[in-house]
C-alpha cells in the first residue's frame, strides 16, 4: 500500500545533556513495539547509541535516524546530542527535520544547552513540543521550568498536561500520573507493565480545580487561533476535543505555540502521551511550505520544490558515515523520488553522482531499498563529489537549495604518529573524520611540521583521539589542548599597493587603492569593491581574488583574520603594462602594507558558563572565576542551589570540570557553550609578538 505523505513524521530529539533524550526514545521505540526489550543509557544498551564510546560514557554523540510507526503515523525519529561539543549533530538534523521534541528536566529547568538547541531549531522555524521529564525527582518543578520556557527562551508554552503529583514516591503528593486538559482524564502508568498499560480515570476531585484553572487558561490562548473556538467560549458551550486538537496543531505548525506535556521517562510515565501529541500536533512534509532554492546558474532566481512525487527529484545531504569501503550520505528528499542505479546532480560541484544504493536506516542497521521518495530520510552509498550542506538533483531541472553552517572551532591540540610509517595512514584517517564531522579540522603547522587538530572542545577532541586510537588503530601521541586564537585590525586604514617589475624583458605595471577597517559581519572577512568603471573587470576580479586569498591566509600573527571588511577604492593601469599578474601582486602588496598600518587586535574564544552550586560554596565559585578573568553576568536561586551565568576566556578554562568537583566535593555542575570572541589581554598578546 502507497504510503499517505500525511502521515509521517520527520522528528528530533533535542535537549540539555541528561535531560532524558535516548531514555524517552528507547521507551518510544518499546512502546511502539519496534523493540521488546527497553534499553538502558547507564547499561550501555540503547538502540541509538551503539557506538562503544557512547556506550562507555552514556552519553549521545552521533545522531542516530530510527523508523517506527505508531498508531496511523510513520515517525523517522533522529536521537541528537546534549553535549556542547557536538553541537553539528543537533544543526544538520534540525536543517532536515520538520518537527522537534525538545526535553527539559523538571529539576534542572531550562539549561545552557537547552537555550543553544532551541535556538537553532528558531533559526530553521522547526515546529516542537517540550517534554518536561523527571517529574519523580526530588526538587522538581514543572510550573517553574513553564516560566523559564516563557522567560528565557521566549518561547510560548502551552501546558496541554499538568502533573499529579510531584516528587518521588516517598514524598507526601509524590509525581503519580499526569492530567490531560484536553480530555479532562487523568492518566496513570503500569509499573508491573513498565508503563504499557495507560490507566484513563476521572479527575481526583482535590486536583479538579487546578485542572479547570490550566484548561481556562489553554482555552484562553488558543482562542486567537480559530474563529470557531471563539464562537463555543464566547457562548459558554463546551469546545470538543477534536477542535481543540485541530486548532493547537495548527498554532503549533505555524510556531505560535509549543505543546507542554509531561511526565517521568525513566519510570515509564507519560511517554504515549508524547507520541501522540508527536502524531496530533507536529507537522507532515505535506503541511509545511515547498522548500526554496535557487537556480545554480542564476542566483537571483528563486525556485521551490513542493513534496509531491510529480516535482523534480530535490534532496539534501546532512550527513556522512565516512567508510574505507565506501562513505553512506544522509539524505533528506524534499521532493520527487529517486531509485537506485540512477544519477543525480550536484550543483555546487557541478558533477552528476552515481546513487548506487539507497538504505532505509534503524540506528546501526540498515535495510536496502530500490527507490525512495519526497519526506523520506534515507542513506546513499555511491557518492564521490558531495559533502555536508550539498544538493542532489535532478540534472535536467536543478536547484541549490540553502545548505547548513556550522559554528567555529575553538580548541587545537597537536597529534603525530609513534612512527613515520604510519604518517600517511594518520593522514588518511583525518580526513576521512573530516569528511563526516564539518566541525573537525586538520592541517600541519608550517612552523613546527606537527599535524594540528581543532575541534568545538575537550571532549570533542578527546572523542578524535579515541576513534584513531580504537577504528583505526593507529598509535599516536597526542599533546595539551591550545586555544584557537583569531585576529583582526585595530583601526581603519587606507593603503595603495604597487608593482613595479620587469619580468622576462616585460615590464609591469598596476596600482591597488584599498581599505582595511574592523567590521562586525556574519563572515569572516568581507571583501567588496568600489573601484567604478576605473579598472579593468578582468584586473579588478585577480585583485578581489587575491585579497580574498590573503585574508584567509591570516594575519600579521598567522592566526584566521575575521570582523574585518577590505574594500577596493580604485586602482591605476598601463596600457601594454597591465595584466593579471600586476593586480595581483599590487592586491597582495596593499594587504601586507594595510595589516602593518592597521595594528592587530588579537581575539580569543569566550565561553558562557553555566554552572549550578550549592549556596554554601557560592563565595569560593566566585573567587576562582575572578581569578580565570570570568566575568559574572547573572546569579539566581534554584531551589537550594544557585544557578551563576559568567563568560570565561576558554584558556583559563581547561580542566575547570576537576576544579570544580574540588571546590564542591563533586557537588556542583557545569555546561560550557562558545559565545563569541573577545579582545584578548595585553599580556597574551604579547606572547606572540
Amino acid at each position: 500500500m502507497a504510503r499517505k505523505l500525511t502521515d509521517l513524521r520527520n522528528i528530533g530529539i533535542i535537549a540539555h545533556i541528561d535531560a532524558g533524550k535516548t531514555t524517552l526514545t528507547e521507551r518510544m521505540l518499546y512502546y511502539s513495539g519496534t523493540t521488546h526489550r527497553m534499553g538502558d543509557v547507564d547499561k550501555g544498551t540503547t538502540v541509538t547509541d551503539f557506538d562503544p564510546e557512547e556506550q562507555e560514557r552514556g552519553i549521545t554523540i552521533n545522531a542516530a535516524c530510527v523508523t517506527f510507526r505508531w498508531k496511523d503515523v510513520v515517525v523517522n525519529l533522529i536521537d541528537t546530542p546534549g553535549h556542547v561539543d557536538f553541537t553539528a549533530e543537533v544543526e544538520r538534523s534540525l536543517r532536515v527535520l520538520d518537527g522537534g521534541v525538545v526535553v527539559f528536566s523538571a529539576r534542572e529547568g531550562v539549561e545552557a544547552q537547552s537555550e543553544t538547541v532551541w535556538r537553532q531549531a528558531d533559526r530553521y522555524h522547526v515546529p516542537r513540543i517540550a517534554f518536561i521529564n523527571k517529574m519523580d525527582r526530588e526538587g522538581a518543578d514543572f510550573y517553574g521550568t513553564l516560566e523559564e520556557i516563557r522567560n528565557r527562551l521566549d518561547g510560548h508554552p502551552l501546558a496541554i498536561q499538568i502533573p499529579a503529583g510531584v516528587g518521588p514516591p516517598h514524598m507526601p503528593d509524590a509525581f503519580r500520573g499526569v492530567i490531560d486538559l484536553v480530555r479532562r482524564k487523568m492518566l496513570t502508568f503500569s509499573e508491573e507493565s513498565q508503563g504499557a498499560e495507560v490507566a484513563e480515570s476521572d479527575i481526583p476531585a482535590e486536583l479538579e480545580a487546578g485542572a479547570d484553572e490550566w484548561r481556562g487558561r489553554m482555552l484562553d490562548r488558543l482562542f486567537d487561533y480559530s474563529n470557531e473556538l471563539g464562537e463555543l467560549l464566547l457562548a459558554e458551550e463546551d469546545v470538543p476535543e477534536e477542535l481543540i486538537r485541530r486548532v493547537i496543531r495548527t498554532a503549533t505548525i505555524h510556531n505560535f505555540v509549543v505543546p507542554v506535556v509531561c511526565g517521568s521517562a525513566l519510570d515509564h510515565a507519560g511517554v504515549q502521551p508524547v507520541l501522540d501529541a508527536v502524531a496530533w500536533y507536529l507537522p507532515s512534509p505535506a503541511d509545511l511550505p515547498a522548500v526554496e532554492g535557487t537556480n545554480p546558474e542564476k542566483p537571483d532566481v528563486r525556485l521551490t520544490r513542493k513534496p509531491t512525487l510529480d516535482q523534480p527529484f530535490c534532496g539534501l545531504v546532512f550527513k556522512i558515515q565516512a567508510d574505507k569501503h565506501g562513505d553512506l550520505h544522509y539524505i533528506r528528499v524534499y521532493s520527487g523520488e529517486l531509485k537506485a542505479n540512477s544519477r543525480a546532480y550536484n550543483p555546487r560541484s557541478d558533477k552528476k553522482e552515481n546513487i548506487s544504493q539507497l538504505w532505509h536506516l534503524q540506528a546501526d542497521r540498515r535495510e536496502q531499498v530500490e527507490r525512495v521518495e519526497a519526506g523520506d530520510i534515507v542513506g546513499i552509498i555511491g557518492l564521490r563529489h558531495s559533502v555536508t550542506g550539498d544538493t542532489l538533483c535532478d540534472p535536467k531541472e536543478p536547484i541549490l537549495l540553502e545548505s547548513i553552517t556550522f559554528p567555529e572551532t575553538v580548541i587545537s591540540m597537536a597529534i603525530e604518529p609513534e612512527s613515520s610509517a604510519e604518517r600517511k595512514k594518520l593522514a588518511d584517517a583525518l580526513e576521512m573524520y573530516k569528511r563526516q564531522d564539518p566541525t573537525f579540522r586538520a592541517r600541519e603547522s608550517e612552523e613546527t611540521g606537527q599535524t594540528l587538530i581543532s575541534g568545538m572542545g575537550e571532549l570533542h577532541l578527546e572523542r578524535v583521539k579515541n576513534v584513531l586510537l580504537r577504528d583505526y588503530r593507529l598509535n599516536v601521541r597526542v599533546h595539551k589542548p591550545r586555544v584557537s586564537y583569531r585576529e583582526t585590525v585595530e583601526k581603519a586604514v587606507e593603503v595603495a599597493g604597487e608593482c613595479h617589475q620587469a619580468i622576462g624583458g616585460q615590464a609591469l605595471f598596476a596600482k591597488v587603492k584599498i581599505r582595511l577597517e574592523p567590521f562586525e559581519g556574519s563572515q569572516a572577512v568581507t571583501v567588496t569593491s568600489q573601484a567604478g568603471d576605473g579598472v579593468p573587470p578582468a584586473f579588478l576580479a585577480a585583485a578581489l581574488e587575491v585579497l580574498t586569498q590573503q585574508a584567509q591566509g591570516g594575519g600579521s600573527l598567522g592566526f584566521p583574520l575575521m570582523k574585518a571588511k577590505i574594500t577596493v577604492l580604485g586602482g591605476e593601469w598601463r596600457e601594454g603594462e597591465s595584466n593579471d599578474l600586476a593586480f595581483r601582486r599590487a592586491a597582495a602588496d596593499a594587504f601586507h602594507k594595510a595589516l602593518e598600518a592597521a595594528g592587530v587586535v588579537l581575539l580569543e574564544p569566550i565561553m558562557k558558563l553555566d554552572i549550578v552550586v550549592p549556596e554554601e560554596y557560592m563565595g569560593d565559585f566566585v573567587a576562582d572565576l575572578q581569578q580565570r578573568r570570568a566575568v559574572i553576568t547573572h546569579t539566581s536561586p534554584r531551589g537550594r542551589d544557585t544557578v551563576i551565568e559568567a563568560q570565561a576566556p576558554l584558556a583559563n578554562l581547561f580542566g575547570y570540570s576537576g576544579a570544580m568537583r574540588g571546590l564542591s566535593q563533586g557537588r556542583a555542575s557545569a555546561s560550557l557553550t562558545p559565545s563569541h570572541y573577545g579582545p584578548a589581554p595585553a599580556e597574551v598578546l604579547q606572547g606572540f609578538l
